[in-house]
């Protein structure tokens, strides 16, 4: 065991795939301390900028001295707090759903939701580029596990033309895929799923905040009710800048999984200060709507001077903006590059993403100010190779 263990870490290496940790000293923010030094961050996922807001700090606080620290159990045992519910009914509310059941995090979520839905006999399709978590709970669900390529609406159809007529069929999907920040058709999906008889699941986890007037993610994005998107996931560590994930849909939807959903029945309940945190984050998505607007403002002048400097971004119009490498080796020399320049993006290689497609995701928050997109502009323009150097956006 030993020796494998080693062969496997030592081709890690190798390959340029070897990852690790490293140690945040600070909080959350536009700029942070890590392993002593100070950078202009471009890789979190704090979209909006709260995970260090003061309200969530003093909600959190206030909550802990109320409700303590630990859950002490399972929802279902002793665990449920009056918080937890009333995040519940917050995030039911937000996304227009009868009802929201709150997991400890979206890869449990995800599995829990797949795995209570679906069994042997049933039959289940995925984009290629789904999270993980929604490939992992397709495999572990038993149902008849298939793929469509990326974002392509004809060989899902082909699919599901082919499936048989027993069983039940589960079409699930990133809402905004977290690699190459770009969105799914859902409306085109809905339809599909009707016209199929079959359920259609977004994973909402990188556009829960950030995405729609209001905030409320991709649902009202595109204006999609519950019937149209029947099972909804969204994450709270991401855009609303605290902690957890939830599922939101019908009373039987929820009620289906608090019964059979395993990951939820049998974890401890989060923190209920966690809730708190949450619960004055929803608050801010409508009192401090400028976020939104200043993150979009931001994406768009970061596309256009990268446009301009020939960068190879991936198309995206999300906080979420990929900058394709290629080579592994080249992706982290790249990084590493950005690194001497103070400024931090993270490389992201296979097995994250596909051989070949090696890149640096760079992520921008409504922390960020114009100022520091044109620094991350500037640090790219001296470190990229001029190989990589494109005369147009990428498709």
């Amino acid at each position: 065991m030993i020796e494998a263990l080693q062969r496997r870490l030592t081709e890690r290496h190798e390959q340029s795939r070897y990852r690790r940790r490293r140690v945040l000293e600070t909080a959350q923010g536009p700029r942070v301390i890590v392993d002593g030094r100070e950078f202009l961050l471009f890789c979190s996922n704090d979209y909006l900028g709260l995970a260090n807001h003061p309200q969530l700090v003093a909600a959190m606080q206030h909550a802990a001295q109320t409700y303590g620290v630990g859950g002490g159990a399972s929802h279902l045992v002793c665990g449920h707090s009056a918080l937890h519910h009333r995040l519940e009914e917050r995030l039911a509310e937000v996304t227009g759903r009868d009802r929201a059941l709150l997991f400890s995090t979206g890869y449990m979520a995800n599995l829990g939701t797949v795995t209570a839905l679906l069994g042997k006999g049933d039959h289940i399709l995925e984009d290629r580029l789904n999270h993980a978590s929604l490939l992992d709970a397709g495999i572990l669900s038993g149902a008849k596990f298939q793929r469509f390529h990326h974002n392509d609406l004809d060989d899902l159809e082909r699919r599901l033309k082919k499936l048989p007529a027993t069983g039940q069929r589960l079409l699930v999907v990133d809402a905004v895929f977290s690699m190459d920040g770009d969105i799914a058709p859902l409306p085109q999906l809905a339809a599909l799923a009707k016209k199929y008889d079959a359920y259609l699941m977004a994973d909402d986890a990188h556009g829960f905040g950030v995405l729609g007037r209001a905030g409320a993610g991709c649902c009202e994005l595109f204006g999609l009710d519950q019937d149209q998107l029947p099972v909804l996931m969204g994450t709270l560590g991401k855009g609303i800048g605290s902690f957890g994930a939830f599922i939101a849909g019908s009373e039987l939807l929820i009620e289906s999984l608090i019964q059979f959903a395993r990951p939820y029945i049998y974890t401890t309940a989060m923190p209920p200060a966690v809730a708190a945190a949450s619960l004055a984050s929803l608050d801010l998505l409508s009192s401090e709507s400028w976020r939104r607007e200043h993150l979009t403002a931001l994406i768009s002048r970061f596309k256009d001077g990268a446009a301009k400097l020939a960068l190879p971004l991936m198309a995206s119009n999300t906080a979420i903006q990929p900058l394709l490498v290629g080579d592994e080796a080249l992706a982290m020399t790249i990084s590493a590059d950005l690194e001497a320049e103070g400024v931090l993006v993270s490389a992201i290689r296979p097995p994250t993403v596909a051989v070949g497609q090696s890149r640096l995701r760079i992520t921008i928050t409504a922390g960020h100010s114009a100022a520091d997109v044109d620094v991350l502009l500037a640090a790219l323009h001296k470190v990229l190779p001029p190989a990589l150097r494109v005369t147009a956006q990428l498709p």
